[in-house]
C-alpha cells in the first residue's frame, strides 16, 4: 500500500464513487445539450431547404452542391454529407404538422432519429420509438432490437390490470413498460421445454433477454427465495425496474395460461411488497409469460386482480401474429397513452 493510500479515510471509497457519478452525469448533461443543439441545427436546414422549395427536380443537385460547399467551409466537421442533407429535409418535413413530437426530436441523438426515420412508415409508430428511446434511453442497438421485433404493436397490445391496481401516476408508464409478447429468438431451445430449461437459457443469456424486455431492467436473481408462514417459495426470476423504481416478478409457464396464475402471482407480489420492496420504490409488479394465451381468460382472471399483473406470452421467432394486427387500439387511444407516459417521467 502507497504512503497516500495509508493517509486516506476510511470513507474515500464512497467519496470516490459519488465523485465519480457526478461526473458521468455531468458528461451525460454534456452530450445531451451537444445533441440538441446538433439536431436542432439540423431541423433548421431542413426547414430552409423546404421553405426554398430547393426539392423535386433540385433536389439531387441542391444537395450535393450544397454538401460540398459546407464541407469545404467547414472542414473536419462531420455531417454534411449529401445523404445527410436529404434527411434533415426528411426529418423536418416529417415531423413539421406535428407540433406535440417536434420537441422530442432534438432529445434523442441523431442517429437515432435516423433509425426511426429508416425503419418506421407511420407517424405513430415514429413517435412511439422516440418516447420510448427517450424515456427509457436505449441505445442504438436497442432501438433497432426493439422494432425488428415490434415492440409498437407488442405494448399496444399488453393485456394488464394496470388501470386498476396502479395509481393514475405510474399506470402510463407501466404499460409502456410491459409488452403483450416476448421474443426469444437468441434462445437453442427445442419446440417443446421445460420450464427450468427456458429459465436456464434466459439467465445464460441474461443480456439477450435484458434488452428484449426493454433495456432497463436490471436482474435480481433467479429461483429467488420468499419465506412466508414457515414455508419457502421461489419466485422463477426477479428483475428491477430501474425507471418505475420497482420489482418485477416474472413467472415462466411453457404452456398455455391458466386463471391460478393470477392468485400466485398476487401471493408473490403481497409478499415481496412486504419483506423485500425498500422504502421510495414503487409497488411490486408481476408477469406472468407463458407459452400461449386465451385473451378472454386473461381478461376474466385479471378482472378482479388488486395486484398490478400483466400476462405476456413468449415466441422463438419475430413475426407478430397477423390476427392480432387488427386489435390495435385507435389512433386516439395511442397518442394519449403515449403523452400520458411522457407526462409521468
Amino acid at each position: 500500500m502507497s504512503k497516500v493510500a495509508q493517509k486516506l479515510p476510511a470513507d474515500y471509497a464512497a467519496l470516490l464513487t459519488e465523485v465519480k457519478e457526478r461526473v458521468r452525469s455531468a458528461q451525460y448533461k454534456a452530450l445531451r445539450a451537444v445533441n440538441k443543439q446538433l439536431v436542432s441545427l439540423y431541423w433548421d436546414i431542413g426547414q430552409l431547404i423546404v421553405e426554398r422549395k430547393m426539392h423535386a427536380k433540385h433536389g439531387q443537385a441542391v444537395a450535393e452542391q450544397l454538401a460540398a460547399d459546407l464541407q469545404g467551409e467547414f472542414p473536419g466537421v462531420a455531417g454534411f454529407s449529401r445523404r445527410n442533407i436529404f434527411y434533415m429535409r426528411e426529418l423536418y418535413v416529417s415531423y413539421v404538422h406535428l407540433p406535440k413530437v417536434q420537441p422530442l426530436v432534438a432529445q434523442i441523438g441523431w442517429s437515432h432519429n435516423l433509425i426511426i426515420m429508416q425503419r418506421c412508415k407511420k407517424p405513430l409508430e415514429r413517435e412511439f420509438y422516440i418516447r420510448m428511446t427517450r424515456k427509457f434511453g436505449w441505445t442504438k442497438a436497442v432501438l433497432i432490437h426493439q422494432i425488428e421485433n415490434q415492440s409498437y404493436e407488442k405494448t399496444l397490445l399488453g393485456q394488464t390490470n394496470f388501470n386498476k391496481a396502479l395509481t393514475p401516476k405510474l399506470r402510463a408508464q407501466a404499460k409502456l413498460a410491459v409488452k403483450d409478447e416476448y421474443t426469444f429468438d437468441f434462445l437453442e431451445l427445442r419446440e417443446e421445454h421445460a420450464e427450468r430449461e427456458l429459465e436456464r437459457s434466459l439467465v445464460g443469456r441474461i443480456e439477450h433477454f435484458l434488452r428484449e424486455m426493454g433495456g432497463l431492467f436490471a436482474f435480481v436473481g433467479s429461483q429467488f427465495r420468499l419465506e412466508v408462514g414457515g414455508k419457502e417459495y421461489f419466485i422463477d426470476l426477479l428483475l428491477y425496474h430501474r425507471r418505475l423504481r420497482c420489482l418485477v416478478a416474472i413467472e415462466l409457464k411453457v404452456g398455455e395460461f391458466e386463471p391460478e396464475f393470477v392468485g400466485k402471482m398476487q401471493f408473490y407480489l403481497t409478499a415481496l411488497d412486504r419483506q423485500v420492496r425498500e422504502k421510495g420504490e414503487k409497488p411490486s409488479i408481476g408477469i406472468v409469460l407463458c407459452k400461449e394465451k386465451d385473451r378472454t381468460i386473461v381478461e376474466y382472471a385479471l378482472h378482479t386482480a388488486k395486484k398490478p399483473i400483466g400476462v405476456a406470452t413468449y415466441r422463438i421467432v419475430k413475426r407478430l401474429p397477423k390476427e392480432l394486427k387488427g386489435e390495435l387500439p385507435g389512433p386516439a387511444e395511442i397518442a394519449k397513452l403515449l403523452e400520458d407516459g411522457e407526462s409521468e417521467t
